[in-house]
Parts: structure tokens; sequence; C-alpha cells
């Protein structure tokens, strides 16, 4: 099979490797799968038939981690349902592109470099994945979601990307199957060289504890209110999903408290409509602070013979807003890593006209945001000032680029609207807002409408969870930061040097093998 069809076999591995990330977390499996690809690739006759192994492990790979985007089709009635399907193998077949060109780097150096063996091979598989999984969140706006380092989870290796990032974890992972595919050519000794190091970073990272809050640590309320994709944005639905949202969020009392609310939680423009704040303000306590999504608008006053005639909508941004007990807004966050064809339709005219549209309902696009920011949170009896970064939904999947370094926030507020995204769409999310917390040393706060809604700590542990599609709320203290990260220092840098290494320790070991 190995030998007579390469490339079916290559297929077949990346579907079954995709089980490694949320919701099934088969790890195991996810490194047999890159062990049988890397056994390929060294066998590979030529560098396209590398290349079409590569592409073939990754076209498997990311139809099946990514079979969530077809649920999303069903919400919008423009474009046909069963396009959903058809999208998700079509975007699969870009992505392939990376693991196709990490399998192309490796084969390209163990044909040109002389004395290259296993061992070094590997590491070059590693570094050229790094690369790789890095062009794939940058290029045509990038679309890092699942890179290889977020199956890590699990098994505690994930800290090593407070040092090296989510992506030099990826190398990790590709190394650990390394080993593995040495161990099943009964090369003992270089498997267990490589096995040894990755087994005890795992154990430090499963046993090394967070930050814990102090009994002065502010206190906090998640709110997830379970309403669906079909109802969000249906007006017959509006006093119910309002009253759910009060409901959960509880009484108002004498104990200050930070209100979580998910990725446009109300249908409202809150600075066009005092109404609406004063709803919001009835339901809090007089230190309470509340944090919702919704959008901001923008409008072009129209005259006609020198009378005013109304005003058109012309932009909107996916925003954050920050309110106080008295209505005022005293804080906003506009989303800036928008998602194509989500809240933006790329080459609008050319696509508009054969029917397409995007998925988010609205007349306009949504407008990026200037990026990452830090909002201040004043300080109340009984709670000190706070500062808060902000992450809206799909934003936090992007290593490095979530915090502004210069005014660096207490913690990460990830408002999200998950209920797009089917049963496995969600876990994913929520994994990747892990690495986040992991990655730069500080807790993140989830809010989605379905779930899954969660607070998580400087080291990436779920501390409470809503599970996905109930409603509840998580009531507890805003855990600590940790101290500063290697990572959160230097960012993607991290993973850069990584490179270098693993290519200068290919080398090495292959000179003092020849």
């Amino acid at each position: 099979m190995l030998a007579r069809h390469p490339r079916i076999a290559a297929l077949a591995a990346g579907l079954a490797s995709a089980t490694g990330f949320a919701p099934l977390q088969l790890w195991p499996v996810t490194l047999a799968c890159l062990a049988l690809l890397m056994t390929l690739v060294e066998r590979a006759p030529t560098r396209k038939d590398a290349f079409l192994i590569g592409w073939c492990f990754g076209l498997g790979h990311f139809t099946v981690g990514l079979n969530w985007i077809a649920h999303a089709f069903t919400f919008q009635d423009a474009m046909p349902h069963w396009f959903g399907y058809g999208a998700v193998v079509l975007l699969s077949l870009y992505l392939a592109v990376y693991p196709g060109l990490a399998a192309l780097a490796a084969f390209e150096a163990r044909r040109r470099i002389q004395g290259i063996g296993p061992t070094s091979f590997i590491l070059i598989f590693a570094a050229a994945w790094i690369a790789t999984e890095w062009l794939r969140a940058t290029l045509f706006t990038g679309f890092a979601w699942n890179p290889l380092g977020v199956a890590a989870l699990p098994t505690g290796v994930a800290i090593a990307s407070t040092w090296i990032g989510t992506y030099g974890v990826s190398a990790l992972v590709i190394i650990a199957a390394g080993g593995v595919m040495l161990a099943a050519k009964r090369q003992v000794r270089p498997a267990l060289t490589l096995l040894l190091p990755i087994l005890l970073i795992g154990v430090v990272g499963l046993l090394i504890p967070a930050p814990t809050p102090s009994a002065s640590a502010p206190h906090i309320r998640v709110v997830q209110p379970n309403i669906g994709q079909q109802d969000k944005y249906d007006e017959t639905f509006e006093a119910r999903n309002f009253q759910k949202l009060a409901m959960l969020s509880g009484k108002p009392s004498a104990q200050p408290r930070l209100l979580f609310w998910p990725e446009a939680a109300i249908p409202a423009y809150l600075d066009f409509e005092p109404e609406w704040r004063q709803k919001l303000a009835l339901l809090m306590g007089p230190d309470d602070l509340l944090m919702t999504g919704g959008d901001k608008i923008y409008f072009k006053e129209e005259e006609k013979d020198g009378l005013y005639v109304g005003r058109t909508l012309t932009g909107a941004n996916n925003s954050l807003w920050v309110m106080t007990p008295e209505g005022r807004l005293i804080g906003r966050y506009d989303k800036a890593h928008l998602v194509p064809y989500g809240e933006y339709l790329p080459m609008r005219p050319i696509l508009s006209a054969i029917g397409l549209s995007r998925l988010v309902p609205g007349d306009v696009d949504f407008w990026p945001g200037p990026g990452p920011r830090t909002l201040p949170l004043p300080a109340a009896p009984g709670r000190s000032a706070l500062k808060m970064g902000v992450q809206i939904c799909y934003e936090i999947i992007f290593s490095g680029e979530v915090v502004d370094e210069k005014n660096r926030p207490d913690f990460l507020f990830n408002p999200s609207n998950d209920a797009w995204f089917g049963s496995w769409g969600p876990p994913q999310h929520l994994a990747q807002a892990r690495m986040r917390a992991i990655e730069e040393g500080i807790p993140v706060i989830r809010a989605t409408p379905t779930g899954v809604s969660a607070v998580v700590d400087a080291r990436g542990r779920i501390l409470k969870s809503v599970p996905h599609e109930q409603a509840g709320f998580i009531d507890t203290q805003l855990p600590p930061p940790g101290g500063r990260t290697v990572f959160s220092r230097i960012g993607n840098w991290a993973s850069m040097l990584l490179v270098l290494l693993l290519v200068g320790l290919a080398i090495a070991t292959r000179r003092s093998r020849s």
C-alpha cells in the first residue's frame, strides 16, 4: 500500500490525523499519521512526488478538521447550503499547499545535503513545518486555524509555547512523530534521543502550578444564553433573548462585578440608542461593569435641495463596549482581523453579481479596527483598576497578535459567536484561546452565545466552563496574570529562531556522523 499508492496512503493519514484536535483529541493518532507522512516523503522518488504526498496529507487533514465551516452556510439563504461542503474542500485544496511545501523542503534538504540521516531529516521537516505554518497564518489575510501545536494541549507539551510559541510546539509534535517513526524502524537510540526531551517537557507542563487568585481578586460573571444563530437576528425572539441574558446575569448586589456577555449579544447600536443603555443599566449593581458585544455603525447624512432627507448606512465595526451602571460607554474595541466571506465579501462587485453574500446578515461590510489595544477598567470599592485586552471571536487564533505590547493587559476577553460552527468548531476555538493564554502568560475569558464559554488561567487550564449548547453562567474570581513569558517579549521571532536551531542541529548531526 505504501509503496504502490503513497498519495492515497498520505490522504488517509491526513484524514485520520485531524482527530488529534478537539473535540476528539486523539493525539496519539496524529503522531502515528505524521510518522507515516515522513516515511512516505523519505521514500519519495522525486520532488514532485514529495510535494504531492504532503499536499494529499494536508487535503485530508484540513477537510476533516475544518468540517465545521460547512455548518455556517446553513444560516445564509442567499447561498445554497450545499455550497458549504464545497467551500470546505476548496479551502482545503489551498491550505494543503503548506504541508506540501514542508514535505518538499525536507525532501530537497535530504537530497542536496550530503550525509543527511533520518534524525537530521526529521529536524529539517520540523523546521520546515514551523515556516509553512507561519506562512499559512500570514499570507492572504492568514488562516491560522488548528496549528499542530494545539493538538499537544492534553499532553502538557504545550507549556513550551511560553518560550517558542504555538508554531514552535508544532515542531515538537513533528519531532515526537519522528521519534515514533524511528521506533517503528527499531532505531531505538535515536528514537529515545528525540522523544525523551519532549516527554520531560510534557511532565513539567502537567506539574507546573498556575498562579492562584487572591481573596481580593475581582468577581466576574460570564453569561452563555444558548441563543442559536437561527434566533439571533429574528426580531420575534428579541424580547426572549434579552430575558435570557438578564436572568443569567443575576440580580444586582453590593459586590462589584465584571459582567461578560458574548459577541453581538444585543441587537442594538448602544451609542445611538439610550433606551437600550437604560435597559442594560437596570441589570447592574452600583459598581458593576458590563462588557458586551454590539455593532458600531456609521452614517452619511443626505440632503436634497438644501433640506435634510435622511441618512444612509455606510459602514460598521464589530465592537465590544464597556458600560457603567449609569449607562455611560467608557470603552470600545473594534475587531481588526475580520473573517473574509463572513464579515466582509472580497471582490464584492464581482461576487455579489453572481449571487454570493457574506455569512453575517447586514447591508454593508464591516470595517476593520486598528488592532490590539488595552481598555482601562476603573477601580471600585473592593476592586482595583484593571487593564483588559480584547480579541473578538476569530482574532484569538493569531499567535503573537493578541495584545498591545506597549500597554499589556491583566487579562484577555474573547467575546465570540460560535453558534455558526457546529459541534467541532467551538472546542477547537477554545483550544486555540488556551494557547494564547500560555503564550502570553495571562488568563483568557470567553463568552459565547452557545458555548464553549470558559475561564482559562495563565497556564491555559480551564478553571470553569459552560458546555456547548447549554444555557448557564460562570461565577468566579478573575485569575491573576503570570509572569511575562519569553514569547510575550519576542513573539514569533522565537519560532523563527527555533527554525535556525533545528537546521543547525540537523547539519551538526550530519557532520558528526560523516
